[in-house]
C-alpha cells in the first residue's frame, strides 16, 4: 500500500506564529480551517507540518499523519494486526477519510486519504490534510 506523505501534528494555540516563523524557513500555508493549519514547502509539496489547537472530530490530537492510496486496506490491516484502534475508520465533512490508531510507542496515528470530490464539487477547495 503506497503512502504518500507522513506529516508532523503539532499541537498549537498559536497558530499564527507558526504561520510566520515556519514562513520564514520557506513554508508556506496550504489549509487553515481555524482549528488546524497545514504548512508546504512550495517546492517540495509533500513536505509538511500541521499544527492543531484540537481535533475537531477525535477526542485527541494524533502525533502525525500518514497519507495512503487506500485507507480502507489500511484499516483492513491495522485491524487484523491487534493495534489499538484509538478513533474508528470513517469520512470527514472536509473530504478525508481517516482513522486514529496507536503505534507501539504509544503514539496516535492519524492514518487517512483524499476521497474523490462529490458530484457538483470539482471546483471546491478541499483540507489538505487530515
Amino acid at each position: 500500500m503506497p503512502v504518500r506523505r507522513v506529516v508532523p501534528d503539532i499541537h498549537s494555540d498559536d497558530l499564527e506564529g507558526n504561520r510566520a516563523f515556519y514562513g520564514l524557513l520557506g513554508f508556506e500555508e496550504v489549509m487553515n480551517l481555524g482549528w488546524v493549519m497545514t504548512l508546504a514547502s512550495p517546492a517540495h509539496p509533500t513536505a509538511q507540518l500541521t499544527f492543531l489547537t484540537h481535533d475537531e472530530s477525535a477526542p485527541v490530537i494524533p502525533d502525525l499523519s500518514i497519507e495512503v492510496d487506500d485507507v480502507d486496506a489500511a484499516y483492513t490491516a491495522v485491524l487484523a494486526s491487534g493495534a489499538r484502534i484509538v478513533r474508528p475508520l470513517q469520512d470527514e465533512e472536509w473530504g478525508v477519510r481517516r482513522f486514529f490508531v496507536e503505534d507501539p510507542n504509544g503514539r496516535v496515528v492519524n492514518v487517512l486519504s483524499h476521497r474523490a470530490p462529490a458530484h457538483g464539487t470539482e471546483g471546491t477547495a478541499v483540507a489538505a490534510d487530515g
